[in-house]
């Protein structure tokens, strides 16, 4: 149990998949403005992490690794997740129309997010076991979750500064996030 709990904060803390990865940046960015539709992508984020990491985990070890198919990981995971956003999709576009309008193509840009590719061959490459597996997504997508939703409250609130025309935008974004990192920096002595 000790174990899972800090494979669980470390994914999320320590090697936080936007902020010292840089894993997943397009929807962080992207998607980032406002709090509401962050929170959206975040918790969409998080469902198909936490699915295709069960599901990748399963199919790499009674498929592909018994039958000698590693090299087709990446492929495999690929359209596994792919599979799993088109699901999401529905579902939103089903259950909370507003959300999936204001997410637009960052939603489908979730099937190309490469934390979400990442997570499943990261779990791979370490020979983690189906639970550890499962827990290392779900701290992965938590930490995602936790990342996107802070710079969008900074985002909003910086909406209404003065900043120099030549940070506007973009540019003091990408300061932001990359304090942001520096002060996730400091959870590394976590662990």
């Amino acid at each position: 149990m000790k174990e899972l709990l800090l494979v669980f904060i470390g994914s999320a803390l320590v090697s936080n998949v936007v902020l010292s990865q840089f894993l997943g940046l397009c929807s962080f960015v992207g998607v980032s403005k406002k709090i509401k539709t962050a929170t959206g992508m975040g918790f969409a984020v998080v469902f198909v992490i936490a699915i295709a990491t069960a599901c990748t985990s399963v199919i790499y070890d009674f498929v592909l690794a018994p039958l000698k198919l590693e090299y087709l990981k990446t492929i495999v995971f690929i359209l596994v997740i792919a599979a799993l956003v088109q699901f999401v999709e529905m579902v939103i576009k089903k259950y909370s129309p507003a959300l999936y309008n204001a997410l637009g193509v960052y939603l489908a840009l979730i099937t190309t997010n490469c934390a979400v590719l990442g997570v499943a061959l990261t779990n791979v490459q370490k020979e983690y076991n189906f639970i550890t597996s499962v827990v290392n997504g779900l701290g992965i997508a938590a930490g995602y979750l936790v990342a996107i939703i802070i710079i969008a409250g900074i985002r909003e609130r910086m909406e209404y500064n003065d900043i120099p025309e030549s940070f506007k935008g973009m540019p003091i974004v990408l300061i932001t996030s990359g304090l942001m990192a520096i002060a996730f920096f400091g959870f590394s002595g976590l662990i």
